[in-house]
């Protein structure tokens, strides 16, 4: 029987003021103001610590990271990168990516496929 990995992971956020000092109002306590360059060396120093299963990272920084770190977050699992869009700017098409590549399922092709059913039957 395999072991089981008994590993508890903590959340970190790395985001401008506002949205770390919301993450710590509701008990968050890895939570780092950073910005621009300084944000993608903090994910750097998180990444290396090997100590975190979820990195959510403000989508105001992804436009500082190079290719090689972009691919890395998309396709990491341990730990997951989350992208937080930026307040007004929800993108539904990262949500759905964020799915995909997180829990394996197509949230859009669901999606379709569930009107497509209900107007079959209607």
């Amino acid at each position: 029987m395999a072991a089981v990995s008994e590993k508890v992971g903590n959340i970190a956020i790395i985001a401008e003021r506002e949205l770390v000092l919301g993450f710590r109002l509701i008990g968050v306590e890895h939570s780092f103001i950073a910005e621009k360059e300084e944000g993608v060396k903090k994910l750097y120093e998180l990444l290396n610590e090997k100590k975190y299963s979820l990195i959510m990272v403000s989508e105001s920084i992804k436009h500082y990271m190079d290719n090689k770190t972009l691919r890395f977050t998309d396709t990491s699992t341990d730990p997951v990168v989350v992208f937080i869009p930026l307040p007004g700017g929800v993108d539904p098409e990262s949500v759905n990516a964020l799915a995909k590549r997180v829990l394996g399922v197509d949230i859009g092709g669901q999606q379709a496929s569930s009107q497509k059913k209900e107007s079959e039957v209607a």
